[in-house]
């Protein structure tokens, strides 16, 4: 039996706030169980809904030390099973105590480096000895950090590898040296700019990088942006000199959850077999939810997003009052920066009946909109992988998306010629490019309807479901074991 430890600062179903709780959700119960036993281990957070919490189990705790600011701190870990899955969960109510999991950033690398200890200190007491411990993000990059070094003289940990997986590079965790050490217990030299040091500060996210045995990142496209001074975020160097060890593997959705025939969240179901006579059914009824102009013949552009500079939005800024024309509707949720919050507030106010902003989120109104738009706008500015497409084209609604990392290599640009494509693109991060390809999206939806139907079979019949994802990372995990 292969056995493998998901560490990570969110998953599905407990808590979550992005992308990377989905993958931690989905990925270990697509895994034949009885080859690999994969388990998941994340922070016993206050704010896991009750329901959760009140039947983890109590398997062990301990006191452990981190560095002088750490010192005989209570680690409880607890369980639960979930679909064949075990979760652990690290308790300690001084840290984990919250109405969200992250917070203060100072306070957010406290914690984190607690917890990474802890995971590695938990095993032995729990007799779990995982061949691979599959990092990710920055909140769990110390995790590779100790067990080269602290824990290297522990024979329970002289075979045990680690895979550090890139969400977002943006998001590194850098702090003061002097906190890190005393956070960590590290020696200062592993603060050298060989090592942990980043631009005079220790950087969590970059000790995971230099000491994973190999590191995975959610598209090709990104895996070969981030090497560049434009996507490095300041690691480019580190991550070129690493390329041999590191690949990308491009996330997946769970097609049991994102289903239109079977979605409940749905006003009408539907499948590839006949959406063309029910999926305008769900438009129109979203419509009248929202307030908008109820006719089945306008052109709805969906948009689901952190509401961030990241997502691209300027560039809707500059061209949304030559979008939203009197054929067209535009639907928007989301939370994130006030500046875009108040844009799409305004444009809601002043294209009544056109436009509809809902700044707050909800899963069931997400999934009418995946059903109830035409098309679904993503001009990222950079993009690891990106989830909504994928779910977009599961739901029959055509992408339109500015060609980078993930969204370069999931959505395939429509060629009238060759009849080809499962959806539209444009290359250059300008407003005007995206606006041109908005509009000929829209003249290929309205002037040649049955070509526009033909991309949409080809999108829903495209498979970015998890099973050929997690075949890669078999391939990978049984290349480290050594099978």
């Amino acid at each position: 039996m292969k056995k493998i430890l998901f560490a990570a600062s969110e998953c599905v179903p407990f808590i979550k706030t992005g992308g990377l709780a989905d993958v931690c959700g989905a990925l270990p119960k697509t895994f034949d169980k009885k080859e690999w036993d994969i388990r998941v281990v994340i922070p016993n957070y206050t704010c896991i809904p009750w329901d959760f919490r009140s039947q983890f189990s109590y398997v062990t705790h301990f006191y452990m030390s981190c560095g002088s600011y750490i010192r005989d701190k209570y680690v409880g870990v607890l369980e639960y099973e979930l679909d064949g899955i075990t979760y652990y969960f690290i308790d300690n109510e001084e840290y984990f105590n919250c109405q969200v999991p992250y917070g203060d950033i100072r306070y957010d690398i406290e914690k984190f480096c607690f917890f990474d200890k802890a995971v590695l200190s938990m095993l032995p007491l729990i007799g779990f000895q995982p061949d691979i411990v599959h990092c990710h993000d920055w909140q769990t990059g110390l995790i590779p950090v100790f067990l080269k070094n602290e824990f290297m003289g522990d024979p329970f940990f002289w075979s045990m590898k680690s895979i550090l997986t890139i969400h977002n590079l943006k998001f590194q965790g850098v702090w003061d040296i002097e906190t890190l050490e005393g956070c960590t217990g590290f020696p200062k030299d592993l603060f050298t700019p060989d090592k942990l040091e980043y631009k005079k500060n220790g950087n969590m996210l970059k000790g995971g990088l230099v000491y994973a045995d190999y590191i995975t990142t959610v598209s090709d496209s990104y895996a070969i942006e981030i090497q560049s001074p434009e996507y490095g975020e300041g690691l480019n160097g580190l991550l070129y000199a690493r390329r041999l060890d590191m690949q990308g593997i491009v996330n997946g959705i769970d097609y049991d959850v994102y289903n239109p025939r079977t979605d409940g969240k749905l006003y009408v179901n539907y499948d590839a077999s006949d959406f063309r006579k029910k999926k305008w059914q769900n438009k129109t009824k979203l419509q009248q939810e929202l307030g908008l102009t109820v006719d089945k013949k306008k052109y709805m552009i969906g948009l689901i997003s952190r509401l961030t500079d990241q997502k691209g939005l300027d560039l809707i800024r500059y061209v949304m009052d030559r979008v939203t024309d009197e054929f067209t509707q535009f639907v928007v949720i989301g939370t994130g920066d006030p500046q875009y919050e108040n844009m799409f507030r305004h444009y809601d106010w002043k294209y009544n009946g056109r436009v509809s902003a809902n700044i707050y989120y909800s899963e069931e109104m997400s999934h009418r909109i995946y059903a109830s738009c035409d098309a679904f706008l993503m001009p990222s500015l950079f993009e690891p992988c990106g989830l909504s497409q994928l779910m977009a084209l599961r739901y029959g609604t055509v992408p339109i998306v500015r060609e980078t990392g993930g969204l370069k290599d999931t959505v395939w640009p429509y060629n009238e010629y060759e009849g080809t494509g499962t959806g539209f693109s444009f290359a250059n991060y300008n407003a005007h490019e995206m606006l041109d390809t908005i509009r000929y999206a829209k003249h290929v939806y309205y002037n040649r309807k049955r070509e526009w139907n033909k991309i949409i079979d080809r999108g829903m019949a495209a498979d970015f479901s998890w099973k050929s994802s997690a075949l890669k990372y078999q391939e990978l995990y049984d290349w480290l074991i050594g099978y």
